[in-house]
């Protein structure tokens, strides 16, 4: 394995892109070899940056002076590729850097194809196999993709209650920041002193992606799981941070200590491996009636905005039901920091270049 591995950023110049820029910038393992986009190519980063960025992070000098490169897959050579790219760019684009390059994505283009993986590295590690399949495409690399950023915190929630308690429902209510939306994001004069109570087919994705997540892997193919799902999303003014009330109906009867307590011990294996964007614990669970808060706790945990955290477990209409609300970052647990996350998995199991071995 070589020391450290060159990588190139699809759309970094995007919101996603700035969490994927400073989270790369003193990775352990990956080195930004390119920053790739349309509007800004042939500026300096330092300078494409400065329109569409809303964070206080300044880049290292040498990633700053990075001259901003249009997509070239012909051209471009690394390691591997992230991608944050919008959808329909994606679907143009990621299929000719998978043709060549391991390519990690958390656009929504190609998450519902049944040979790729709709990852998070703790939930479902088992759906790397699918990339087996994709020889049948003709390419020499592979792509993943990450979850929707609200089902990535639910869903890192429902895996371990699914697991001991059997989920046979879920509702779900998301309030998402605005952040999600990318920027511009919502105007302002929509969402200040504002709730909108539409979010452009986040519903379906939501439903959809998480019987995706929670299925079983057969034959290098996913059955999805069989569970109801429902979901009502609504942008808040909030910047980031999704908060979620969740209700969940299960097969065995469940406690809101029990489930408080599987929640509590919960690891996965990235938290095994140790590394480096895992946090040390992937859900926190508050005792404090009034948590979590968006404000208080969307940076919460070891690696700031990798861990869900979960509070208000109440017991629900009856002995096989709870209730509870949880926080993801979405720009970092459920965007950047979630595909990071899968590419160190599939460097340190071996997965990155061996697949087609297997």
């Amino acid at each position: 394995m070589k020391e450290t591995l060159e990588v190139g950023i699809l759309g970094a110049t995007g919101m996603v892109g700035a969490e994927y820029v400073r989270m790369l910038a003193s990775h352990p393992w990956f080195k930004i070899k390119y920053v790739v986009g349309k509007k800004s190519a042939g500026k300096k980063f330092k300078e494409a940056k400065a329109g569409e960025w809303v964070t206080s992070y300044e880049p290292p000098k040498e990633i700053a002076e990075m001259v901003v490169e249009e997509a070239n897959p012909e051209n471009q050579k690394a390691d591997l590729f992230f991608s944050c790219l919008p959808t329909e760019a994606a679907k143009e684009l990621e299929p000719l850097y998978a043709k060549k390059f391991p390519t990690f994505s958390d656009a929504s283009a190609y998450r519902m194809e049944p040979d790729v993986p709709l990852l998070i590295p703790e939930i479902n590690p088992e759906q790397w196999v699918l990339i087996k399949e994709q020889k049948k495409r003709g390419w020499e690399g592979f792509l993943t993709t990450g979850p929707n950023c609200t089902a990535i915190g639910l869903n890192m929630t429902l895996k371990p209650l699914h697991d001991e308690f059997k989920i046979k429902k879920i509702v779900v209510a998301t309030m998402q920041a605005v952040s999600g939306a990318g920027f511009p994001g919502v105007a302002s004069m929509s969402i200040l002193d504002n709730v909108i109570p539409y979010i452009k087919d986040e519903e379906e994705k939501v439903y959809i992606e998480t019987q995706k997540i929670l299925g079983k892997v057969v034959d290098n193919r996913v059955e999805f799981a069989n569970i109801d799902v429902a979901a009502m999303c609504h942008r808040v003014p909030t910047i980031d941070g999704h908060l979620e009330s969740v209700y969940i109906e299960t097969e065995k009867k469940i406690t809101p200590e029990d489930a408080a307590d599987v929640l509590r011990k919960f690891k996965g294996l990235p938290q095994e491996l140790k590394l480096p964007t895992a946090p040390d614990q992937p859900i926190i669970v508050r005792e404090e009636p009034d948590r979590p808060q968006t404000r208080l706790d969307r940076y919460a945990g070891s690696v700031p905005g990798m861990s869900v955290v979960v509070g208000r477990i109440r017991k629900g209409i009856d002995d096989h039901s709870i209730r509870y609300v949880l926080l993801s970052h979405n720009t970092i647990r459920g965007a950047a920091g979630n595909t990071i996350l899968t590419a160190e998995l599939f460097l340190k199991e071996g997965w990155l270049y061996d697949y087609r071995k297997a």
